[in-house]
């Protein structure tokens, strides 16, 4: 057994060796951060996806077009606030996202955070292995399962590179997204008519969904990889690097993908559409009939859903081999295991339903972080096992957006609970300080 388990770490060494070093438990070191373009491409060509379009699609579908537009600026600069912040701190450090919730939940108590958000990025990156195989099985009638598991493999093998794999599969999912999504928004919008897109009222006009719904699920989209954004913004030279990178994401690519899916909702003005059918851009391409242009829309659904899986999938070894003291690539393995299996149950349908728990359970742990290494202690190491504020917060945070999501539905459950968890470790926070100085006072005297 031992020569077994020697035998094993000796490969893991020589692959470590070979793709690179990813860091799961030390800062990334000054030599091995990457260029700007490098972290940029990592991160452009993860919001930059259909599943991007197709969340445009309902919030066009639910709000109408002009108020659909509004949330999704709205909620993409909330977003880069909140991820640019969260990166800045992991570029500054050098830490992924579990070594800085060490450092705020304890080097125990973060388990919990960085295990809930790396089981909901695995989950993630089930759902859209799903919806690959049900695109694909929908269009061609090919097998799903088949087809699901050929895309969970294909999906693993990015994520096995490691952080070069990322950059490497950016550089080809975005320029064909970007030439893809800009045709089919342009040409829907051209047969339609731009007046009737700008002035499209959405399928029940008279009940447009909230626009406090519509920037929950703006930011909600990308709230769990944005909160551990560390695990990317690590690699970041600097800050400079760190903000342009983060910009590229949001609101730059997130916003555009959801505008791809807008705009064609928005001019097939469909009574019912369905985005995770075939009413989204991989389904307009399909149905203007040419074999050529089928061809590449089904390359283009793997190399694009691809690039978001292997980057969920990455988050999630990331934060998992941390916790268990192992190797991102074994982890990658042994989670899209898990992942695909997942993916054969079809949970990609559960999607608005799990946009709104994250809603109510992940702004609050970014809130604390923020909180915590900007304002109360800028300077924290890793030192306590538990830090029962910080958790604190969290449940705080957590139950006012439940109350939000159940109680006052027009409201952004997300900006509620981060609003709430952070406001209560900042209150926290000034109440030792109170106490320190009362200390100190009563020591002088």
């Amino acid at each position: 057994m031992m020569t077994s388990n020697s035998s094993t770490e000796h490969v893991l060494d020589d692959l470590e060796h070979v793709l690179g070093d990813e860091y799961e438990h030390k800062p990334v070191p000054a030599q091995a951060r990457r260029s700007t373009f490098s972290v940029s491409m990592v991160w452009i060509g993860f919001p930059m996806i259909i599943t991007g379009a197709m969340t445009g699609s309902i919030l066009v579908a639910g709000m109408g077009f002009k108020p659909a537009v509004l949330s999704m600026l709205i909620g993409n600069l909330l977003m880069f606030a909140y991820v640019g912040s969260l990166g800045l701190l992991g570029t500054t450090r050098g830490f992924n996202f579990a070594l800085l919730a060490s450092a705020v939940f304890g080097k125990k108590g973060y388990i919990f955070a960085s295990g809930l958000l790396s089981s909901l990025l695995l989950g993630w990156y089930a759902v859209q292995t799903g919806i690959t195989g049900n695109l694909i099985h929908t269009a061609f009638k090919l097998d799903y399962l088949t087809m699901t598991v050929i895309a969970g493999i294909l999906y693993l093998g990015i994520t096995f590179v490691g952080i070069r794999g990322l950059h490497w599969i950016g550089l080809v999912s975005v320029p064909l997204f970007v030439v893809l999504g800009g045709w089919v928004a342009f040409d829907s919008a051209s047969g339609a008519g731009w007046d009737k897109v700008i002035a499209y009222a959405g399928t029940k006009p008279e009940v447009p969904m909230a626009f406090g719904i519509g920037l929950t699920i703006v930011m909600t989209l990308f709230i769990d990889a944005g909160t551990v954004t560390a695990d990317f913004n690590r690699w970041a030279a600097d800050g400079k690097s760190s903000l342009i990178a983060t910009f590229c994401a949001f609101p730059f690519a997130n916003m555009a993908a959801m505008l791809v899916g807008g705009v064609m909702t928005a001019a097939l003005a469909v009574p019912d559409p369905q985005p995770f059918g075939l009413d989204n851009m991989f389904g307009y391409m399909l149905a203007q009939n040419k074999g050529w242009l089928a061809v590449i829309a089904f390359a283009f659904l793997f190399i694009n859903l691809g690039s978001v899986c292997a980057h969920c999938l990455y988050n999630a070894a990331v934060g998992w081999s941390r916790i268990a003291k192992s190797k991102m690539r074994v982890f990658a393995v042994l989670l899209a295991v898990a992942g695909i299996a997942i993916a054969a149950a079809n949970v990609w349908a559960l999607f608005i339903p799990w946009l709104s728990l994250l809603g109510i359970l992940v702004p609050p742990i970014g809130a604390v972080i923020i909180a915590d290494l900007y304002f109360v202690r800028p300077h924290a190491t890793i030192e306590s096992d538990w830090r029962p504020r910080a958790f604190i917060a969290w449940a705080i945070g957590s139950l006012v957006a439940f109350g939000v999501e159940n109680f006052a539905p027009q409201f952004s459950t997300a900006i509620a609970a981060f609003i709430a968890g952070g406001a209560c470790y900042l209150l926290l926070g000034l109440s030792d300080e109170d106490k320190a100085r009362t200390s100190a006072a009563k020591g002088r005297a």
